[in-house]
């Protein structure tokens, strides 16, 4: 008869997501590029007779674990949030008139 409803949860805030959702994708990168650098090093082995090839391999794999680690523990930056500070009006004083007595 009418239209059916979409139960999908919408988004309203603009929260971060929560540490182990980063956590989970940091270590999916990790393993990403780690699993990169046994394809290069298989692929190495494959092309030994043409060395400038394999040379290539093995030079783009070293440095996939020192990537794969820095990516891995390089978190989102914290939002900077702009903090509402009491700061007093300095005319208020320098404006008040002293009355001496005597």
């Amino acid at each position: 008869m009418g239209a059916e409803r979409d139960d999908t949860p919408v988004l309203i805030t603009e929260a971060a997501p929560s540490y182990e959702e980063q956590f989970a994708a940091r270590k999916r990168k990790y393993m990403i590029m780690m699993g990169l650098r046994l394809p290069c090093l298989l692929l190495a082995g494959l092309f030994h007779h043409t060395w400038w090839l394999a040379l290539g391999f093995v030079a783009l794999s070293i440095p996939l674990p020192w990537m794969a680690v820095l990516i891995a523990n390089d978190r989102a930056p914290r939002k900077v949030e702009k903090v509402n500070r009491y700061q007093r009006d300095a005319r208020a004083i320098e404006n008040r008139r002293v009355v001496e007595g005597g």
